[in-house]
Order: structure tokens, then C-alpha cells, then sequence
């Protein structure tokens, strides 16, 4: 029999392991919307006797192992600062399918976040992507915050809604993105072009919109990548926002300029 190369055991191997890979999510919120999402696998619900009143039917229904536990003796291997609220679920990670997929897909935008490793500004910007019609939220499979507890209970649900995709690189799929059609709008500081005033001039095709971690904001490729920098006005001298605040506030304009274009 001829030897599997290295490489192949080692990429055969990441396969298995990222298969077995399970998330714990946590609080009321979020374990209750995780149970009744039928595209969500779930493997273990830990449940205090106070949050199982709270659940209701959903645990008397639910298709995984339920354990009922003591309240100060949670068994669940949740970090000590985790405000679970007496409820945690294993699940596996939801598989949203490919990025193509859902960009030929309903009619909202597409957000990609650049190296946004902060799973409560991921949250957060999932639960605005809801809230605006996002198709998808994507992120580098690489320094970017994954599927987690933390995330989850920010979302408040969203995740298991909100498709949240991540990518092997970042610029290569704008690059994809812009084939199909879409422009690409990199959200930055220091642009010289108004955030409206490009949504106006873009209103009739597709979109993504591009944001960077706070601080570094977007990398050098990334910001060759996407068509337009473009900036959001702000009415004093201090215009900072944080990436969530400017991500709802870019998916607001948005919708507000492909409403306008429609009228």
C-alpha cells in the first residue's frame, strides 16, 4: 500500500479533529434559540432546576442528553466569568454552506470583517446583520473570532439565524465577491468619500461592506481589494466609532439608500 504523504495525514487529520469540535453555548437566549434551530446539532443540555422552569417545553422536547444540575456546582466547562444563567448546551459549529451560495441569495449586503478577533463585537454585529436583511457576515478563518459561547450569548440568538461564514482568505473572496457582481466598500477613518454618498452611486447593484479590527483597522490587501474607501460623517471632532457601532450604522445607511433608490 503507497504512504499517504504528510501533508494529506496531517489535513485528513485537522478534518477529523475540526468534525469533533463542539461549542458550549450558554444562557437562556442563546441555549433556547440553539434548541429550537433544527439545522443546529446538539449533544448535551445543562440545565439548573430554576432554568429549566424558565425553558419550558423546549427541554421536554429537546433531541440531545439533558442533565439537571446544582446551581453551585455547574458542571458545564464554561469559564469562571460566564453569566450562564443556569443554562449551557453543547452543540457543533453550523455549517452555513458556500459563500457563492448565499451571495446569488436574498437582496441584503454582505459584511466582511478584516481580523475582527472580539467575539462580543462579533455578536453584536451579527444581531445588527439580522436586524438590516445581511445575507451572510464573513471573517478569515484565520484571526477572527470563532463560534463561541461568548459570541452566542451577545448575538442574543442571531447566531442561529444570521449566516457567519469563515473564509480561507479574506481578499480572495471580495475578489469573488466583485465577479458576481457586488461592490466592495472598506469602511476607514481617513477616507475621502462619504459613506451615503457611495451607497447612492452603488444602490443599484450588490454589496459588501468592509470593516477592520479597531485600532489596525484594514490590512493593506484588504484595502486594495475593495473598490471605494469610504468614511462615516461625523457631526463633531471626535469620530470614533467602535466596529459593531459602525457596522449598524453602515447596514442602516444601506438599507436606507436601496429604500430611497426603490421609491
Amino acid at each position: 500500500m503507497t504512504k499517504k504523504p504528510k501533508w494529506v495525514v496531517e489535513k485528513e487529520q485537522a478534518q477529523r479533529d475540526e468534525a469533533r469540535a463542539t461549542v458550549w453555548l450558554f444562557g437562556l437566549h442563546a441555549v433556547r434559540d440553539a434548541l429550537v434551530n433544527p439545522a443546529r446539532q446538539k449533544i448535551k443540555l445543562v440545565v439548573t432546576r430554576n432554568a429549566r422552569d424558565r425553558l419550558g417545553e423546549i427541554v421536554d422536547s429537546a433531541t440531545c442528553e439533558v442533565v439537571e444540575a446544582d446551581p453551585r456546582k455547574f458542571p458545564a466547562p464554561l469559564d469562571p466569568g460566564s453569566v450562564h444563567q443556569g443554562a449551557a448546551l453543547e452543540v457543533k459549529p453550523l455549517d452555513w454552506g458556500l459563500l457563492d451560495d448565499i451571495a446569488v441569495s436574498g437582496s441584503g449586503p454582505i459584511v466582511a470583517l478584516d481580523r475582527v478577533t472580539d467575539p462580543h463585537n462579533v455578536g453584536a454585529i451579527l444581531r445588527s446583520a439580522e436586524v438590516f436583511g445581511a445575507r451572510a457576515v464573513i471573517a478569515p478563518a484565520r484571526h477572527s473570532a470563532p463560534e463561541t459561547g461568548a459570541l452566542a450569548k451577545t448575538a442574543s440568538g442571531a447566531l442561529e439565524r444570521q449566516p457567519y461564514l469563515r473564509v480561507g482568505n479574506l481578499s480572495d473572496a471580495l475578489i469573488r465577491l466583485q465577479k458576481m457582481g457586488y461592490t466592495c466598500l472598506g469602511l476607514d477613518g481617513e477616507a475621502t468619500v462619504d459613506l451615503t454618498q457611495a451607497l447612492t452611486d452603488t444602490a443599484d447593484r450588490p454589496l459588501c461592506l468592509v470593516l477592520g479590527a479597531e485600532g489596525p483597522g484594514l490590512r493593506e490587501r484588504t484595502r486594495e481589494t475593495c473598490d471605494q474607501l469610504v468614511r462615516i460623517d461625523a457631526a463633531g471632532a471626535f469620530g470614533s466609532l467602535n466596529v459593531s457601532n459602525a457596522a449598524a450604522v453602515a447596514l442602516f445607511a444601506a438599507a436606507q439608500a436601496r429604500s430611497y433608490s426603490r421609491s
